[in-house]
């Protein structure tokens, strides 16, 4: 890896820790690093409204023992373009102008509208260079929900459902009204994971009726997603565990089958990632209009129902990017190709 490689790796993985909080700004990391290779400071940006990663660098540096003058002789890496408007906070150019630096290394340019270019175009127009489209695919990759909401105009979709290894996602009929387990429990904690990772989460109304599912992050540490509920008829009872008080609802009142305006109510309302949960229309829906970006199966192996709900058919656009074994379970990954 070159020089500039390996800063804006760091700056990514400092970036990663504010997955699952900064929502709706992107994952954003920052390294100021001197002439002599020494880093000066480090930052990244954890929630909206808290200062931005290029601030925080700033910040521990000074409180290093660094001032303006070592920032002359430095160079800030930031796997985003720094921003150039007035949002809850400053513009971070402003600030990476006003502190002194000559040299501005960015990963990849931001899409959102009062950025896309403009960071830039101010730190060029005050004399600091700028080397941009540094690891640029990996700068995208990980902020593939920020992009996808502000280029597509949609969120970032990832179905996932959990399959018995005869190939049904529920039995035919059930004595109460919750789930099923068909993974283990090492395949639930990582589902709470990915539930603490994403902006929202959404099911049918009839799964919320079979199930009473809670949707939450019960099993890992991190912030409820938005519950989605689809009710056409806006009827469903209040006694229901998605109407608690762990998390903020929102109400669609779409059939399942509506995918695309779904998704269009989803970017209306500034959701940027949503996990859908079920059931098996609701999943078939999204997969037959082609709205998703990643597809998370769980395959319970030791599970057979016999009979039942079958689970949704893979489209043929479906990339294998990934499979794991979680005990005897086994999780695979595709993308959209």
């Amino acid at each position: 890896m070159t020089t500039h490689e390996i800063y804006i790796q760091r700056c990514l993985q400092l970036a990663l820790n504010g997955l699952g909080t900064t929502y709706p700004n992107p994952l954003v990391g920052s390294v100021i690093v001197n002439d002599e290779g020494k880093i000066l400071g480090e930052g990244f940006h954890l929630k909206s409204g808290k200062p931005h990663a290029e601030v925080n660098a700033i910040a521990d540096a000074e409180k290093n023992g660094f001032s303006s003058e070592d920032f002359r002789k430095a160079t800030i890496y930031v796997n985003l373009e720094p921003c150039s408007h007035h949002g809850k906070t400053p513009p971070c150019a402003s600030l990476i102008i006003e502190k002194g630096f000559k040299n501005v290394v960015v990963g990849t340019l931001d899409p959102h509208e009062k950025v896309a270019g403009k960071g830039v175009d101010l730190l060029l127009n005050a004399g600091i260079k700028v080397t941009a489209g540094i690891l640029e695919a990996d700068c995208n990759e990980l902020n593939k929900r920020f992009f996808t909401y502000h280029k597509k105009r949609r969120p970032f979709i990832i179905l996932k459902w959990a399959e018995t290894a005869d190939g049904f996602i529920a039995p035919k009929q059930k004595d109460e009204k919750k789930p099923v387990w068909i993974t283990n429990p090492y395949s639930r904690q990582l589902v709470h994971k990915m539930r603490a990772q994403e902006q929202s989460i959404l099911i049918g109304a009839q799964t919320a009726m079979d199930d009473n599912p809670s949707l939450t992050v019960r099993d890992w540490h991190g912030d409820n997603p938005i519950r989605i509920i689809l009710d056409a008829k806006n009827n469903l009872p209040e006694n229901l565990k998605v109407f608690d008080n762990n998390a903020v609802v929102q109400i669609l009142q779409r059939a399942s089958s509506e995918s695309d305006l779904i998704v269009e109510d989803l970017y209306n309302l500034g959701i940027q990632s949503v996990i859908v949960e079920g059931g098996a229309k609701t999943l078939q829906g999204f997969i037959d209009h082609d709205l998703w970006d990643e597809i998370h199966q769980f395959m319970g192996t030791e599970v057979y129902f016999k009979t039942g709900l079958t689970a949704p058919k893979l489209p043929s656009s479906a990339y294998l990017k990934s499979r794991q074994m979680m005990k005897n379970d086994v999780l695979k990954t595709f993308v959209n190709s």
